[in-house]
């Protein structure tokens, strides 16, 4: 997926939903913080997006523009009407999006994507391979720092036991990539 993908995700989902904003969580978010994030973390052709005001349009936005739509067929991605309610993400993300916001590409629209840290929260919290392989070219990438990322898990709802296995494999990831 491309910035400009993004921007006629952000404009097409908004059209649907009749909002003009829209949280994007899922892993092609970085694309508002890293524009030209590697290729290897922009391979999916799927955004994740909930409207800010009006979340029960996740549903007319899936039926429009999800996978198998004519939008996905006819432009080569598709977006997931999704509510946030499915990421789970450290206290405060709210605060952290990056706007994506373009008087043509988005049609004035906004695009609140979540911001790299709690991106990667919300992918070890997943804990699936493709998740963990993300997180880990995140941080091989430096495009993570390890402080910041260890503090965003001590400031997201988990049991103990969890965060205790999550920061062992960031650990563990840090010293493999030294």
């Amino acid at each position: 997926m491309t910035r400009d993908q993004l921007e006629h995700a952000i404009r097409a989902a908004c059209d649907v939903a009749e909002d003009t904003d829209l949280l994007i969580f899922g892993s092609q978010a970085i694309l508002g913080q890293y524009p030209d994030a590697p290729r290897s973390l922009r391979a999916s052709v799927e955004v994740d997006v909930q409207p800010l005001n009006k979340p029960a349009a996740v549903d007319a936005i899936d039926g429009a523009l999800g996978e198998l739509s004519l939008f996905h067929q006819t432009h080569g991605f598709y977006v997931h009407g999704l509510t946030i309610d499915a990421a789970t993400l450290p206290d405060g993300w709210e605060s952290r999006t990056t706007r994506v916001s373009h008087e043509v590409g988005t049609r004035g629209n906004v695009g609140h994507c979540i911001e790299a840290h709690d991106l990667a929260v919300s992918k070890l919290v997943a804990f699936r391979e493709k998740d963990r392989a993300y997180v880990r070219t995140l941080l091989a990438e430096g495009l993570l720092d390890v402080d910041t990322l260890s503090d965003r898990l001590r400031h997201t709802a988990l049991d103990d036991d969890t965060r205790s296995r999550l920061t062992a494999w960031v650990d563990v990831t840090i010293e493999d990539l030294v």
